[in-house]
């Protein structure tokens, strides 16, 4: 069983999770490794009815494989004029197969249905938020850390910037007048569900620490 000290596994195959999560826990001290490091791992099902239930059991599943502390998050988009959807089912909208390209143009096309007979080129389509929790589960006494991060914002009917993944280049953030996808890595870290979510889980990892 491979035992390194501050090597954090995180439960992911997304390379756009994986680099966030490396920019926000490297600096800490932590190595960092992604499921693309462990090619051999079953794909987990992600059976549970809420982000935190999925995220655990991630965490728990990858742990008990590897013998090793793992952080898992799940995450998604939940669109108030869709009635929270897509929700957990967040990165596979679109159906089995499903890319960040198929899931943003079912979005669009669900809200444009909205829409349809309503005289109006609004760009804001409908208020939403992106939510992240996470769970930090270590299988040598089984314990389990969880947190949550949450940022309001809308989806906008035409997609824009280069960076980030998923439903970044719809999220749209008033504040600072951009997408998602148009903030800088430290910008996005600062102001992100995922951002909110890692920063609540290091201190509570910190205050039982202390």
């Amino acid at each position: 069983m491979e035992k390194l000290r501050n090597l954090l596994i995180v439960a992911t195959r997304n390379e756009g999770k994986a680099r966030e999560f490396r920019h926000a826990l490297e600096p800490l001290g932590l190595e960092v490794r992604s499921l693309a490091d462990y090619p051999g791992l079953p794909e987990v099902e992600e059976t549970g009815s809420t982000f935190a239930e999925n995220a655990r059991l991630k965490s728990q599943t990858i742990a008990e494989a590897l013998g090793l502390p793992v952080l898992a998050d799940d995450s998604g988009l939940c669109v108030d004029a869709l009635e929270g959807r897509p929700g957990v089912y967040s990165a596979r909208y679109s159906g089995p197969g499903a890319t960040d390209s198929s899931n943003n143009a079912k979005l669009l096309g669900e809200l444009e249905k909205l829409k349809q007979g309503e005289d109006t080129d609004q760009p804001l389509l409908s208020p939403a938020r992106f939510v992240c929790a996470l769970s930090l589960y270590d299988p040598a006494d089984a314990s389990e850390l969880t947190a949550e991060g949450f940022v309001e914002g809308w989806i906008t009917s035409e997609p824009a910037g280069g960076g980030g993944f998923g439903y970044d280049p719809l999220f749209y953030l008033p504040e600072y007048e951009k997408t998602m996808a148009e903030l800088t890595l430290e910008e996005k870290q600062a102001v992100s569900h995922r951002g909110a979510a890692l920063r609540a889980l290091t201190d509570k990892r910190a205050g039982r620490r202390g």
